[in-house]
């Protein structure tokens, strides 16, 4: 069944190469087109060779097809993959070193804290632009897979500003069921799971083997010290709030405020190297990676073999459109009701049905009470930043990073909009929506030795509670 297949983005070479494998082993996809963009020439045309080796090595049919304009990889696609990072190591240097003068340390810095919320700003513009390019050129009831971080905060956002079917895709529910499969040494196809929260904050709700609950053992495995050094700050959340989840140390310990707020939490914490907590460990991974890339073309060498597919959703997603047999996923959506006790229009990551109707998220219900709190701690500066991005508002910015857990747990409000004003000024040219606008400074106030506090205006109730408090205190007398 050819389909058009727009790759927005492809010159991300680990992530669409994979992508593309796992389309390119679809049956059911047997002769479509692999429309290939990217805003730079050569990244775009390493990876059309790539893809092109992969379909002749492989004796599959189809067709690439590559071009640097947006609206031609768009038109008349069925489905729309996107996979991009607005301002590339440039903008996410400065998303970590500028927080970092101002005590803010994060180590991956793409989903919350000051360098998740600014790359939502940068991000929306384009998603918004891609959904309105869909809208205009896309075949009928085409569908968008949304892969670019912030995850939440961009499909918030996208909820509010376009009406085309769209779904946001992680993998960290099926990493982390390898990693509870592992843990408890059970096959994972043998666990039974129920998920349901935000992106990287995803609760697994229940959890089975064989109809035995699979916590007893997973409790009695993370109190080992072996277990628990791999994933501190997981496992302190795990013991607290009572159920597992979907984010690792590294992430999840820039989305609460226990844990990276000082010398002693991070020592205690995030003492282990590179995604266990290190300070910029993304960034520093991803500047590492640009070098080799530089030196040595990975496309050039790797092998172009498809053996299977890997466990991303993209192509099991766009398979059950297609053939119509359901597939079930973790999606990240609006909020419709289907988290009762989150606020209705954020973004949810719950059961999701595909089939050749569209999309269907199910209904969770109410998460534990400390669950949700814990979400709504993220969802606040989501639903602040996704404003933001949309409306180009200064005001919603730094109020967004004031609410942000981390940069809350560390920054005075002034500091937060000196942070705010810093990094504006340095990532202006990926932030069209702010264009002419400056973040309004906080005024210093001196305040005169001696100086003593403005009388009070009570209003007249007050002043009666006033009145009795002196007759009773001259009654006591």
């Amino acid at each position: 069944m050819p389909k058009k297949i727009a790759m927005i983005g492809a010159g991300s070479v680990v992530f669409c190469k994979t992508l593309l494998s796992d389309l390119m082993a679809t049956e059911a996809l047997a002769g479509s087109e692999y429309a290939l963009m990217n805003r730079t020439e050569p990244k775009l045309r390493r990876m059309e060779a790539f893809a092109n080796r992969m379909l002749r090595e492989n004796g599959i049919a189809g067709k690439v097809t590559a071009t640097l304009d947006r609206r031609e990889a768009i038109a008349d696609a069925d489905f729309v993959v996107v996979m991009i990072q607005v301002g590339g190591l440039e903008a996410f240097g400065h998303d970590y070193e500028i927080p970092l003068k101002y005590g803010v340390d994060q180590c991956i810095g793409d989903s919350m804290g000051p360098g998740g919320i600014f790359r939502c700003l940068r991000t929306m513009p384009v998603l918004r632009g891609i959904a309105d390019d869909m809208a205009e050129l896309a075949r009928p009831g085409a569908i968008l897979l949304q892969y670019a971080n912030p995850m939440a905060a961009n499909c918030l956002a996208l909820g509010l500003a376009t009406p085309v079917p769209f779904v946001g895709l992680c993998h960290g529910v099926q990493t982390t069921l390898d990693l509870i499969a592992g843990y408890c040494e059970v096959p994972k196809e043998e666990i039974t799971y129920t998920c349901g929260g935000i992106n990287h904050m995803d609760w697994f709700l229940t959890l089975e083997h064989w109809g035995r609950d699979l916590y007893l053992r997973l409790r009695e495995v993370f109190e080992k010290p072996e277990y628990y050094k791999n994933e501190k700050v997981r496992g302190e959340v795990f013991r607290h709030f009572g159920y597992f989840m979907t984010e690792s140390t590294g992430h999840l310990s820039e989305y609460l405020p226990w844990f990276r707020k000082n010398a002693k939490a991070l020592k205690l914490y995030c003492d282990e190297p590179a995604f266990g907590g290190e300070s910029g460990a993304y960034y520093k991974y991803s500047l590492a990676l640009a070098d080799k890339y530089a030196k040595h073309d990975p496309l050039e060498y790797d092998t172009a073999k498809i053996e299977s597919r890997s466990v991303e959703y993209c192509s099991h997603i766009v398979e059950a459109v297609v053939t119509g047999r359901p597939f079930r996923f973790m999606g990240n959506v609006p909020n419709r009701g289907y988290i009762t006790n989150l606020p209705d229009g954020c973004c949810v990551e719950v059961p999701t049905f595909a089939d050749d109707t569209g999309l269907h998220p199910t209904r969770v219900g109410a998460l534990p009470p400390q669950c949700a709190a814990a979400c709504m701690s993220n969802v606040q500066p989501q639903l602040l930043a996704a404003q933001a991005a949309l409306e180009g508002d200064t005001e919603l910015l730094v109020q967004a990073l004031a609410m942000d857990p981390l940069a809350g747990a560390v920054c005075t409000l002034k500091e937060i909009r000196d942070m705010a004003a810093e990094m504006l000024h340095a990532e202006r040219a990926w932030l069209p929506q702010f264009e002419g606008k400056s973040i309004r400074p906080t005024p210093t106030i001196r305040i005169p030795k001696g100086c003593k506090p403005a009388p009070v205006p009570l209003d007249p109730a007050l002043a009666i509670n006033k009145r009795f408090g002196t007759l009773i205190a001259q009654k006591t007398e």
